[in-house]
């Protein structure tokens, strides 16, 4: 750790080296526009109020291969205290959370009492599982979602993870075996400061589990609309490789997961030049062979995005001029990227349905000014379409819907718009 790190805390506001290796041989890919942050959702009252926009934009690192926006919102605006996102509501993603515990609990062989710590614990969904398997259990958490996950009888630091938050946590807790960090690592300005922090709380060997959206599924499945504001970074592997390394750790083992539509599971071990998984070497190859480090690439993947948003503005546009309706399916922060960039706005899409559990009924997608409602109502209208706006979780969603008695076709947005057969 002697390696001048202090680039990795980031300002607020336009950067203009890498995040990763401070090179300035950043090439931009896409031009979002400026967009709100994507969970800044309004309230009826805001509506006429003047909303705050950022920078969005999509750019790679020729030198160590990240790809990155290049604008810092401040944390405090992303993650406010009342920030509606909740890890524990989506089945799908429940059940593959839990699986972490079980899947690592054995991988890593805990002991009973052994103590995890989760670094953006969100309602405390992770820790539940080791708890379950008999761990100590720690979630730091920096919105007010904490006090769910406290509810829930998981202990849980109401703040935001920093160096200095993990001396603390030392000295009234101890070191851990292992930390977890599941869609969030690739979110943090002070990243320097976190991965300091780890270092501080995890005892000698012990491992740092990292799980974030892997670039080489967002290029291959067109995933534009997870590029927000929360998002600072798509991590692979050769970046994350270069990362830990300057910390003192080694990156020993990755698996791909079906989170978020194709995230990655990495191990950073706390030690230098220890060996490295056949699984993990087979992805570092994978990731060449794709040509994920290669320009034509990401200019294929600029005409993709283009030509997606054309379509599913012509498709909209057509069912409109029909006379025919739809409606919104599902409304995670993504879906504030897809449709301000595509300008679908109430007149083409006149509300989001979400299911009754969510934070977010009541309120209003930032820029399009779209209502979130109860899917009551979707049921109750039955449109002729529904826009699939969890399109990353679409089957175990649409079985669902259909249990409960939706009629309507379904659009999916992506890799590609089109209707699904049922």
């Amino acid at each position: 750790m002697g390696l001048n790190t202090d680039f990795h805390d980031l300002p607020n506001g336009p950067l203009s080296r890498c995040q990763i290796c401070n090179s300035n041989e950043l090439e931009t890919i896409l031009d979002l526009g400026h967009h709100a942050p994507c969970d800044s959702l309004l309230k009826h009252t805001q509506l006429k109020e003047q909303e705050a926009t950022y920078p969005l934009r999509f750019l790679i690192c020729q030198e160590c291969g990240l790809a990155q926006i290049d604008y810092v919102v401040p944390p405090e605006v992303l993650f406010y205290p009342e920030y509606p996102y909740r890890s524990g509501i989506t089945e799908t993603l429940k059940q593959n959370l839990y699986s972490l515990a079980m899947t690592t609990t054995k991988k890593l062989k805990l002991q009973k009492n052994d103590l995890v710590i989760d670094i953006g614990s969100n309602d405390g969904t992770i820790l539940e599982g080791y708890k379950a398997a008999g761990m100590n259990v720690l979630g730091v958490e920096p919105t007010n979602i904490a006090q769910i996950a406290r509810q829930n009888g998981i202990e849980t630091i109401n703040e935001f993870f920093s160096a200095e938050v993990a001396e603390k946590i030392k000295a009234k807790y101890g070191q851990a075996p292992l930390i977890t960090a599941a869609n969030m690592f690739a979110h943090v300005p002070n990243l320097g400061s976190l991965i300091r922090g780890v270092n501080t709380l995890l005892i000698d060997g012990g491992v740092f589990i990292t799980e974030s959206h892997y670039l080489l599924d967002i290029i291959k499945t067109v995933q534009y609309d997870s590029i927000y504001h929360e998002h600072l970074k798509f991590y692979a592997l050769k970046p994350l490789t270069i990362l830990m390394h300057q910390y003192g750790f080694t990156i020993t083992d990755a698996e791909r997961i079906p989170n978020y539509g194709g995230s990655i599971r990495v191990y950073a071990t706390k030690g230098t030049n220890l060996p490295q998984s056949e699984r993990l070497i087979e992805m570092i190859a994978k990731e060449k062979l794709e040509g994920l480090y290669e320009r034509s690439t990401y200019q294929a993947f600029r005409r993709k995005v283009v030509q997606s948003k054309i379509d599913l503005q012509t498709l909209l546009l057509k069912i409109r001029n029909a006379g025919e309706t739809v409606a919104g399916i599902g409304c995670p922060g993504r879906s504030s990227t897809l449709l301000n960039y595509c300008n679908v706005d109430t007149e083409l899409l006149p509300y989001i349905a979400e299911q009754s559990t969510s934070l977010k009924l009541g309120l209003f997608l930032p820029g399009t000014h779209i209502p979130i409602v109860d899917e009551e109502i979707l049921f109750r209208d039955q449109p002729d379409y529904v826009l699939m706006l969890s399109w990353h979780y679409s089957k175990p969603i649409i079985n669902n819907l259909r249990k409960k008695g939706l009629k309507s076709r379904i659009i999916l947005p992506l890799p590609d718009v089109h209707l699904l057969e049922d």
